[in-house]
C-alpha cells in the first residue's frame, strides 16, 4: 500500500500538471506532489511497524534507511518546488527557458521525484539499477531544458558517463545472481535475502561483483575517476535542479554502495573492500579539492565541493564501524541541506549578475543580502565550521578513521584545510568587490538590484535555520532513527 500511495500521488500530480495551462498551476501541483510525498513518509515513519515488505510483491521493501533517504528527497524536492515558482518565471523572462518547455520541466521534475522514491524502496537490486538509470535520464533532461548548447553538451556527457559506467554494474548483477544461485539453489538480487545469506557467499566472487557494481554506483555519485560529468551538469543546470542533483541524486549511488558494503562486511572480503573504499574516498577528496582551489566559477566551486563530500561519505562507509556509519548517515542529511542552500543562493546571484564568474560579482550585500549571506553562511557550514552539523559528522568520522590509519587522517585534514582555503579565497575575492573599484568613476553602469520573486528566499532561510538547529541540538528522534538504521544494516 505504501508504494501504491506514492505511485497514486505521482500519477495524479503528473496528470494535473499535464492538464494545466499556467505556470502557477503547474508549480502548485508540483508543490502538492512534494508535500504529499513528505506527508506519506512521515506518517509511515510514525505509525507503521518496520520492516515492511509490500504485500504481493517481492521487489519492494521499506526499512528505516530507505525511508530516511525518501524523506530527505521529499524535503529537498519541496524546497526546490517552492524556489522554482519565482526562479522559473525569471528564467522565462530572461529567455533562458522557452515557455513551450515549461510543462515538460514540471512533468519531468514530478517523474523524477516518483522515480527517486521507487529507487530507494527497491528491494531487488536489478530494479534499483533500472530506477537509478531512469533518474539519470530524467535529471539529464532537466539539465538540457535550458536554451543553451552547453546545457545539452553537459546532459549528454552526464548520460554517457553515468549510464556507461552503469553497464559495468550490470555485469556485477550477473555475477551476484550467479553467485547467489550457487549457494541458495535459485538466484536472487534482493537486498534482504542477500544480507541474510551473505556469510555463505564466496568472498572472491562477491569482491568481483562489488567492484563492478561500484563502478556504476560511483559514477552516479561523482566518485573519482567517474566524476567528470558532475561539475558540468551541476553548474549548467537550473539552480532548482542543481540542488536536487547534489542533494538527492548523488545519494542514490551512495545508497547502493552502502547496501552492498553491508553485505560484504559479513564476509572475509570486508578488509579488502574497506581499503578499496578508503583509497577511492581519499583520491576523490584530493581531486575535488585541487580543482576547487583556483576555481573562478561560483557553481563549479559548489559542484566540485559535492565531489569532495562524496569522497568523505565513502571514507565513512569504508571505515565500517557502527559509529562511523551513524555519522555518515547524519552527514548525508547535513550535506544535502547545506548544498541545496548554496545552489539556491547561487541561483539568485546568477539572476542578479547573469554570470557565475568572480569578476562579475560586485556589491553583493547591498544588491542581494539574503543570497549573499546565504552563500557565506552556507560556505561556513559546508567546510565544516562549528556549530554547523557537518563539523560534528566530520569530526567523528575522522576520529574513527584515526584507529585505522593516522596518515590517512592527516592527509584528509590537509585536504580539508585546502578546501576551506578555496572557499575563503572565493568569498574574499568575489564578495568584497565593489562596482566603484571597476575603473574610472562614471564609466561603469550602476547595477540595479534583481527583484527576487516570491518563494526564492524561503528555501534559503529555512535551510539555514535547519542546519543551525541541527548543529546546536541533536534531536532525539533523529538519533533513534539513525541508531535503528545502524542496527538494521547489521552493524550492531
Amino acid at each position: 500500500m505504501i508504494i501504491l500511495s506514492y505511485l497514486a500521488v505521482g500519477a495524479i500530480a503528473f496528470a494535473l500538471i499535464t492538464l494545466s495551462k499556467f505556470h502557477r498551476a503547474m508549480n502548485a501541483f508540483f508543490i502538492l506532489h512534494t508535500l504529499a510525498s513528505l506527508a506519506i513518509g512521515i506518517y509511515v515513519l510514525l505509525n507503521t511497524p518496520f520492516p515492511i515488505f509490500e504485500t504481493g510483491s517481492e521487489y519492494f521493501y521499506v526499512d528505516h534507511l530507505s525511508l530516511y533517504e525518501v524523506l530527505i528527497a521529499a524535503l529537498l524536492f519541496f524546497l526546490a518546488s517552492v524556489y522554482a515558482n519565482g526562479y522559473v518565471e525569471s528564467l522565462m523572462q530572461a529567455q533562458e527557458l522557452h515557455r513551450n518547455n515549461l510543462k515538460i520541466f514540471y512533468m519531468v521534475f514530478s517523474l523524477l521525484l516518483t522515480t527517486v522514491t521507487l529507487a530507494f524502496f527497491s528491494d531487488n537490486l536489478a530494479l534499483f539499477w533500472i530506477f537509478a538509470e531512469l533518474t539519470t535520464v530524467f535529471s539529464a533532461a532537466l539539465v538540457a531544458i535550458l536554451s543553451a548548447k552547453e546545457n545539452i553538451d553537459a546532459a549528454i556527457k552526464y548520460i554517457f558517463i553515468a549510464s556507461g559506467a552503469m553497464l559495468f554494474s550490470f555485469i556485477g548483477l550477473i555475477f551476484l545472481y550467479t553467485l547467489s544461485g550457487e549457494v541458495l539453489g535459485s538466484g536472487t538480487l534482493n537486498w534482504t535475502i542477500l544480507a541474510k545469506n551473505a556469510a555463505l557467499l564466496s568472498p572472491k566472487m562477491l569482491t568481483a561483483s562489488f567492484v563492478f557494481l561500484f563502478i556504476g554506483f560511483a559514477a552516479k555519485s561523482g566518485i573519482f575517476p567517474f566524476h567528470t560529468w558532475l561539475p558540468d551538469a551541476h553548474s549548467k543546470a537550473p539552480s532548482a535542479v542543481s540542488a536536487i542533483l547534489s542533494g538527492v541524486l548523488l545519494n542514490i549511488g551512495m545508497y547502493g554502495i552502502l547496501r552492498m558494503y553491508a553485505i560484504v562486511r559479513q564476509t572475509q572480503a570486508e578488509t579488502m573492500i574497506s581499503q578499496f573504499l578508503l583509497g577511492f574516498g581519499l583520491l576523490t577528496i584530493a581531486v575535488a579539492v585541487l580543482n576547487m582551489l583556483l576555481q573562478k566559477n561560483l557553481k563549479m566551486l559548489i559542484a566540485f565541493s559535492s565531489v569532495e563530500h562524496m569522497g568523505i561519505l565513502l571514507l565513512g562507509i569504508g571505515i565500517g564501524t557502527p559509529l562511523a556509519l551513524f555519522w555518515t548517515l547524519f552527514y548525508i542529511l547535513a550535506h544535502s541541506l547545506t548544498k541545496a542552500s548554496l545552489f539556491f543562493s547561487a541561483g539568485i546571484l546568477h539572476r542578479q549578475y547573469e554570470s557565475n564568474l568572480i569578476k562579475d560579482i560586485k556589491d553583493v550585500f547591498s544588491l542581494q543580502p539574503i543570497a549573499g549571506w546565504g552563500f557565506v553562511i552556507g560556505s561556513f557550514a559546508i567546510i565544516g565550521m562549528p556549530p554547523f552539523p557537518i563539523f560534528s559528522a566530520k569530526f567523528f568520522i575522522l576520529l574513527e578513521a584515526f584507529g585505522f590509519s593516522k596518515p590517512l587522517v592527516f592527509a584528509v585534514l590537509l585536504l580539508l584545510v585546502i578546501a576551506s582555503a578555496a572557499f575563503a579565497r572565493f568569498l574574499i575575492e568575489a564578495f568584497t568587490q565593489s562596482s566603484k573599484d571597476a575603473g574610472t568613476e562614471g564609466t561603469e553602469t550602476p547595477l540595479i538590484p534583481y527583484t527576487v520573486r516570491g518563494g526564492m528566499k524561503f528555501p534559503i532561510l529555512s535551510i539555514l535555520f535547519m542546519i543551525l538547529a541541527l548543529g546546536v541540538v541533536f534531536p532525539e528522534p533523529l538519533e533513534n532513527l539513525l541508531n535503528i538504521i545502524v542496527y538494521e544494516l547489521g552493524y550492531l
